[in-house]
């Protein structure tokens, strides 16, 4: 289905929206973060910043913005300032080819509830969430701290190593749906199936049950969270890449993996969950913005539940679950999901 034309000056405010309540939404992630952990580990989280806390973000920034900007004498200044600001933009613009609905109307303009409708939008995707480590390994680099550069040669792996199995795990609903476009993923999932008397939902996650298990554990590990965060270990590297940033050239590397936690959280809801569908979704749209952000919380509650209950891997764990458990699996789930399209296709028997 093709998106209804509209004007640029109408997609930038779209894009101005879209990017504002994200950043939001990645300032409140981290109160809900706070929250959620206080309440696994019989603590009260922040209270004393506004109503139950809700201007702790606030508060962060500010503190942060107040902070010394320090820059090791060492350093490569350059690299330094900008490595930084590389995670951040990569983040940001990986929002650009989620759809949070499909094309409305208002005052007479017709209004598409998503920036861009790529139809390699799944790899623009992918591709920006690797782009972002060399800010991760630029950054460690600029740093001259040999803790700093550990951190990033763990980060180069690590997201060489995951992003082939994210990559791979969505092979099987590209097969399924013969379209790389995030948007006709989507749409393709607001159809039902009937299972004998059930009538369910064609969210991939019911078809493609494994690589939505897998497309979990490596989109986790992508984005550096505990219990993958090898990269700022802080019992063993200080902070890692990150160690000799403060004030707000740290606040970019903070911003940035908040915000790919949300991206990933936006994609893996979009790709295996339907994004916007469910019921009442299809006679109101804003029903469906609803239904994809108590989908991306669910997701996000499961990092921070993550966070709370499992330690951290060793190295050698994390490199050898990626290439000896989850890459054969990935690569079984695409051979079983290409034979059972032959032979749905007929081509076979």
């Amino acid at each position: 289905m093709t998106a209804e034309p509209q004007p640029v000056w109408l997609t930038f405010i779209v894009a101005f929206i879209i990017m504002n309540v994200l950043l939001i939404g990645m300032a409140y992630m981290t109160w809900f973060e706070r929250k959620v952990l206080a309440a696994m580990q019989d603590r009260m989280g922040p209270t004393r910043t506004g109503p139950r806390g809700l201007l702790q973000p606030l508060a962060d920034g500010v503190k942060l913005l107040g902070k010394e900007d320090l820059i090791p004498a060492a350093a490569d200044k350059w690299v330094f300032f900008f490595a930084p600001l590389v995670v951040f933009v990569t983040a940001i613009v990986q929002v650009a080819v989620i759809p949070f609905g499909n094309t409305i109307t208002v005052f007479g303009h017709p209004v598409n509830l998503f920036i861009t409708d790529l139809n390699v939008g799944a790899l623009f995707l992918i591709a920006f969430g690797s782009i972002g480590v060399y800010g991760v390994i630029l950054g460690a680099y600029a740093s001259s701290n040999r803790f700093s550069l550990l951190g990033g040669l763990r980060s180069a792996a690590q997201v060489i190593s995951y992003e082939i199995i994210v990559g791979l795990s969505l092979v099987g609903i590209f097969l399924l749906t013969s379209s790389l476009s995030v948007r006709e993923i989507m749409l393709q999932q607001q159809a039902m199936l009937q299972i004998g008397p059930l009538t369910l939902p064609n969210w991939f996650i019911l078809s493609q049950p494994l690589a939505f298990v897998l497309f979990l554990i490596a989109v986790v590990a992508e984005t550096n969270r505990s219990p993958f965060d090898l990269p700022e270990a802080e019992t063993e590297l200080v902070s890692g890449f990150h160690t000799e940033y403060s004030a707000f050239r740290f606040s970019f590397y903070f911003l940035g993996e908040y915000i790919n936690m949300i991206v990933a959280s936006l994609f893996a809801a979009t790709m295996f969950l339907g994004g916007i569908s469910g019921p009442g979704s299809d006679r109101f749209w804003g029903l469906g913005i609803v239904w994809l952000l108590v989908k991306v919380v669910l997701f996000l509650f499961f990092y921070i539940w993550l966070r709370a209950t499992l330690p951290r891997f060793r190295y050698d764990q994390l490199m050898g679950l990626a290439w000896k458990v989850l890459l054969p699996l990935v690569l079984l789930n695409i051979v079983v999901t290409a034979f059972i399209r032959l032979v749905g296709n007929g081509q076979i028997f």
